[in-house]
């Protein structure tokens, strides 16, 4: 049986089943977390010695990237209220806390061996003592989307000596804080760095360079991953004992219909979405579809080589198996079918993979792109036991969009229902998902949507000088599933 239709019957079969909420109990050894970034909730963006990202240039320049025109100079204000953020996640009772380091505050300049900003460093001092205090384990991602503009100007993911500065970097941050932190993301979303920073103007830093500057990005990008382990593994992981990972995005691919074409089309978005970066950390390349599509239709268009850049085989090999967990960000799933109806050249017409959704689906209000297919969710995570040998995943984002409000009752079901088809894949199909993260602990700013879409278990007051903070329904549910181990 071909792969692409064993996947398809158990896809069906779990879409059949997964109707309702799981009675089984979260195992004694799963964690639970919740996230935030730096530039998302911290605000401060010019205090203590911090330079601009990519964000704070692009937005001040030109706010109407963003469609309230607001940006992170204040968000959450958690730079001064990381007291009373540490507070709101100790009560909530979550195993860990994921937050981003802002390279910015650590080395204003960016690059390596310059000066380092000790007010940054006391910062985030504060900060991981605070939540190992009161019994959080901090779990810190190096970098989320936040490049430093002088880093940029040298032209950012698209110069290969953006490596040496990432690098050192990641160095620095090990050896300033992995005596206390165990647990270390590389990059958070990888794609949406590369493809819609670099061949869109989605994200910072807005380039739009098709079909050619996402690929250059995301290469240069997991080879400072690669290196970014290896330093750890060779320097500071026998005495700090800690473990290192990249956390990418990823759609589940559902076909469109039943036909071939869509059981290959959404096979082939699965590669080129969630694969572009996984396959390379786990097998130690890109997966194999995407260099045979992309050479050959860089050779149709006139390119004398192919616009995916090939690793060397010492980078294959300084890749291949550089991750303790996958980190995997999950929201939502798409419908695929074929199509080459796309810009050339570009990802999506590499790809060829047409993406929809079901009109009957639950969609949020004020994310368009996300819709409540819980199913979904277990599917990936059966897709990725095949495609990598059940590896250890930690589900490091998943979350629902609203307004403004306390009752969130859409949250409220679509956690319930995700965390259901969650412990079905462990226990019914034994995938081994290790711990949940939801998305977010705060609203906060949410890149081109500003203010107006609301991630948060906690509810924040953007119009109050204070940033007041108030827990939602949500909040509560989370915190008795926290609590009982099961689905309330």
């Amino acid at each position: 049986m071909k792969f692409c239709e064993s996947v398809f019957i158990i896809s069906v079969f779990i879409q059949l089943v997964s109707t309702e909420l799981s009675s089984y109990n979260f195992p004694e050894n799963f964690v639970f977390g919740v996230a935030t970034a730096a530039y998302q909730i911290e605000g401060a963006f010019n205090e203590d010695g911090k330079t601009d990202s990519i964000w704070d240039y692009n937005l001040h320049k030109k706010p109407d990237w963003v469609i309230d025109q607001g940006n992170g100079d204040v968000a959450c204000d958690s730079y001064h209220k990381w007291e009373e953020d540490i507070q709101l996640i100790a009560n909530l009772g979550v195993d860990f806390y994921r937050f981003s380091i802002a390279w910015t505050r650590i080395f204003p300049s960016g690059y390596a061996g310059s000066k380092i900003n000790d007010a940054g460093v006391i910062y985030y001092n504060k900060l991981i003592d605070g939540l190992l205090a009161k019994g959080i384990t901090p779990m810190v991602t190096i970098y989320h989307w936040d490049l430093p503009q002088n880093l940029q100007r040298n032209g950012g993911w698209m110069n290969e000596t953006i490596v040496d500065n990432y690098v050192f970097y990641a160095r620095t941050l090990f050896e300033l804080y992995g005596d206390r932190v165990k647990h270390w993301i590389t990059f958070n979303e990888p794609f949406q760095i590369c493809e819609s920073g670099y061949s869109e103007t989605d994200l910072a830093p807005f380039l739009n360079d098709s079909g050619v500057g996402g690929y250059i990005c995301a290469h240069n990008l997991l080879i400072s991953h690669g290196r970014a382990y290896r330093e750890y593994e060779r320097t500071f992981k026998q005495n700090q004992g800690g473990k290192v990972a990249i956390t990418a995005h990823s759609f589940w691919f559902e076909p469109q219909g039943e036909s071939d074409s869509d059981r290959a089309a959404a096979e082939r978005a699965m590669q080129f979405w969630y694969g572009w970066f996984m396959h390379p950390v786990i097998k130690g390349n890109y997966p194999p579809i995407m260099i045979e599509r992309i050479d050959e239709i860089s050779q149709k268009e006139g390119f004398q080589k192919s616009r995916l850049p090939k690793f060397t085989e010492g980078q294959i090999e300084m890749i291949r198996g550089s991750f303790d967990f996958i980190g995997v960000n999950h929201y939502t799933t798409a419908l695929a079918s074929i199509s080459n109806n796309f810009n050339e050249p570009s990802f999506y017409f590499d790809g060829g993979v047409n993406r929809t959704e079901d009109s009957n689906w639950v969609k949020s209000s004020t994310s368009t792109w996300l819709n409540k297919v819980p199913w979904g969710l277990r599917k990936l995570l059966n897709w990725i036991k095949q495609e990598y040998n059940n590896p250890p995943v930690l589900i490091t984002e998943n979350g629902w969009s609203s307004s403004t409000g306390l009752e969130d009752s859409r949250r409220v079901s679509y956690l319930n229902e995700y965390l259901s088809e969650l412990l079905k894949a462990i226990h019914e199909d034994e995938c081994n998902v290790i711990g949940y993260t939801h998305w977010s602990l705060l609203d906060n700013f949410e890149w081109l949507k500003g203010y107006t879409a609301r991630f948060g278990l906690v509810e924040v007051d953007f119009n109050n000088p204070d940033r007041t903070r108030t827990p939602r329904k949500s909040y509560g549910v989370y915190q008795k599933i926290i609590s009982s181990r099961k689905i309330n």
